[in-house]
């Protein structure tokens, strides 16, 4: 069985519930959600609960279904767990377990398979990933305290934006290149080793600076290389020149979805640089680089995936279209929520229901039956 057939619609499932969930329970709506009620419990199941199990679905490929089944169950005690008992022993256990199980699933196939070191980029990223959402539960346990969950949950969103500048690169420039000959032209600018290469040594150098972070040569260090990266990765984008693509409405949403993580980048640099951004100006930068990169990549893949499955074309389906403009809407208001104290809550409220929205569309068309072949007449031999 793929991975997909079970983490997608989970991922989706969790995706629908989670934001508002979290929102409620940190405005003080609800009382029911401990693990989510706070900043840092928030990020922990965007990061590792959501995202994640995106990861898992990309990444498995087929397995058994005794394996799907404990690597699944696994993944649901892990997030019911954090959810009402974060404090916990069983919490703590499943939320190592899960990470700690996929990796030994992906590290060996993704590491023997990749020959070029820019392709062994992407076991050593994922690997690293679980790692840190292993340590999630250690740093928080052992210090307990807001700047060590934080510090770690930096190092996480670097290490997703690392993930999302490759797979994204890797996906789009072929998908744009294969557009532009049937329209009767060329696109020169494809992966680009060169440029590929330098990102994934500048996010490589943001990670490690940020996990060294608190003095100031690696603050210094990781904002520059941010900066870089986000700069770098907007010109890659620009070459791609996605505005001259016709009928492809499903390329310019994985577009949009990388501009966000262009954008974002520059912000994070640039606040935790200090320059003229203070911790507000952080999390809006961490909130484009999630809600605006990490929703609208991931949930364009998926929905990619599940149609290529069932033969459909992406180009004529409008679904991700509408999800797109959901989740833009939803990192707007999230930015405006940022700036505007009087009407915030609102804002949060309203921003993680087009969140919601988005992914609910996204769960109609995973769980949707796939289309039966049409029957071949004589005229079609």
């Amino acid at each position: 069985m793929p991975g997909n057939a079970v983490f997608f619609p989970a991922a989706a499932t969790y995706a629908i519930f989670v934001l508002p969930a979290s929102v409620m329970a940190m405005l003080g709506m609800t009382s029911a959600f401990a693990g989510i009620a706070s900043p840092a419990g928030h990020a922990h199941e965007m990061l590792f609960g959501f995202a994640l199990a995106v990861v898992a679905g990309n990444q498995l490929g087929p397995r058994t279904v005794r394996a799907l089944a404990l690597l699944f169950a696994v993944w649901v005690l892990a997030r019911a767990t954090f959810l009402f008992l974060p404090d916990s022993i069983a919490a703590a256990g499943a939320n190592v377990g899960f990470p700690a199980l996929l990796a030994w699933h992906l590290a060996p196939r993704l590491f023997g398979s990749a020959k070029k070191w820019r392709n062994q980029a992407l076991p050593a990223v994922l690997t690293a990933i679980c790692a840190v959402a292993a340590a999630f539960p250690f740093v928080l346990h052992v210090s307990g305290t807001a700047a060590s969950t934080h510090h770690i949950l930096m190092v996480a969103v670097a290490l997703f934006s690392l993930l999302l500048l490759f797979m994204g690169g890797r996906l789009i420039a072929p998908a744009v290149a294969g557009q532009f000959y049937r329209q009767g032209s060329n696109l020169a600018a494809r992966v680009e080793p060169r440029i590929e290469g330098v990102l994934i040594i500048l996010m490589a150098l943001a990670a490690v600076a940020l996990a060294l972070g608190g003095s100031a040569l690696p603050d210094a260090m990781a904002s520059a290389a941010l900066i870089a990266a986000g700069l770098l990765a907007a010109l890659r984008l620009a070459r791609w020149r996605l505005w001259a693509l016709r009928g492809r409405p499903d390329l310019l949403c994985l577009g949009a979805g990388y501009g966000w993580l262009a954008l974002g980048l520059v912000l994070f640099g640039a606040a935790h640089s200090g320059l003229g951004l203070d911790a507000r100006g952080e999390t809006i930068a961490l909130h484009v680089i999630t809600i605006g990169s990490l929703g609208t990549l991931t949930l364009n893949v998926m929905v990619m995936t599940r149609l290529l499955k069932s033969r459909r074309s992406p180009a004529h389906t409008r679904l991700p279209l509408f999800a797109t403009v959901l989740l833009a809407v939803a990192t707007v208001l999230r930015v405006l929520a940022g700036y505007d104290a009087a009407d915030s809550r609102l804002l949060l409220v309203i921003g993680s229901l087009c969140w919601s929205g988005a992914f609910s569309l996204l769960l109609f068309l995973l769980l949707r039956p796939a289309p039966r072949p049409r029957p071949a007449h004589s005229h079609d031999r």
